[in-house]
């Protein structure tokens, strides 16, 4: 395994409505994961904070532009980390970052995505009842929405839905559980994990992405039940117990070799203590090769 870690952090609330969540890279730094990672034996390197603007500062006509240049440059990260052996992990921010940090990470070759999520991400502007670009990023990167995020990087298709596995959806729009259904794309619900187990579902669905050897983690925390992460923009409840994510993440560690990460959708405006960025560095190592024995 590369044994150099870059944290990108990309502190973005422009892709929903709720303010807070651009503050999730703070509190996860705060949280220790650089100190953690290094634990492992990591050299780590924090690259700091790419340029969002302040919501407050943008008219309804400039977020979408807005939201384009934040992914552009998160791309540009990607690519520039990936070619000097770096391991990223980005710090979000909202879920439209992925956008940005999964393009550039497959701007070179392709990557197999494992999509940690309570939500499908799946909604274009035609199907959402809300219209934030959070909810259409894993969309986008298929190719579906709007064009002047689908062409960030190189044109068209990022991910083929065949490369994407989404772990314990909860919450799906019914026009986006349709698409979702439609796209070809793997996808566990919460039902699935209650009735097979957590780890059945991650051999499973690691086979089925074994054809692609590099492997990136898309970690939203609304995932993790209110219960244990209860900091996060779209809480749902039902979602994975603390043992559970662990276990998702020691699989991915034990056979594959992730190569990035995203790490989303943390608000410490609504949280305890700072209790789910705590939750979300934990999971972090455990992905990056922390183990019990």
């Amino acid at each position: 395994m590369r044994n150099k870690i870059q944290i990108i952090g990309i502190p973005t609330d422009l892709g929903q409505t709720q303010r807070g969540v651009d503050m999730g890279p703070s509190a996860i730094r705060y949280a220790g994961l650089a100190s953690r990672l290094e634990q492992l034996g990591y050299t780590v390197k924090d690259a700091g904070n790419i340029h969002v603007p302040i919501r407050g500062s943008l008219t309804k006509q400039e977020l979408l532009p807005a939201i384009r240049e934040a992914c552009a440059t998160a791309y540009d990260a990607a690519k520039e980390a990936v070619s000097e052996g770096w391991l990223p992990i980005f710090l979000g921010g909202d879920h439209s970052i992925a956008i940005g940090t999964i393009g550039g990470m497959a701007d070179i070759s392709p990557v197999g995505v494992i999509w940690v999520d309570a939500h499908g991400d799946f909604n274009t502007p035609e199907s959402s009842k809300t219209g934030n670009v959070h909810g259409m990023a894993l969309a986008v990167l298929t190719g579906r929405g709007y064009s002047e995020l689908v062409n960030i990087g190189k044109l068209g298709v990022k991910l083929r839905p065949e490369d994407v596995v989404i772990i314990g959806v909860r919450n799906l729009d019914p026009e986006e559980s349709n698409l979702l259904r439609e796209s070809g794309v793997t996808a566990y619900t919460m039902r699935d994990i209650d009735e097979r187990g957590v780890s059945v579902i991650m051999h499973e669905a690691l086979s089925h992405l074994r054809h692609i050897e590099r492997i990136h983690v898309s970690l939203d925390v609304d995932s993790i039940d209110p219960m244990y992460a209860p900091g996060v923009g779209t809480p749902v409840p039902g979602g994975l117990t603390f043992r559970e994510a662990h276990l998702l993440m020691e699989i991915i560690a034990d056979t594959h070799e992730p190569v990035s990460m995203d790490i989303v959708e943390i608000n410490p405006i609504i949280d305890i203590r700072n209790q789910t960025a705590e939750t979300a560095v934990d999971l972090a190592v455990s992905l990056f090769g922390k183990t019990i024995l």
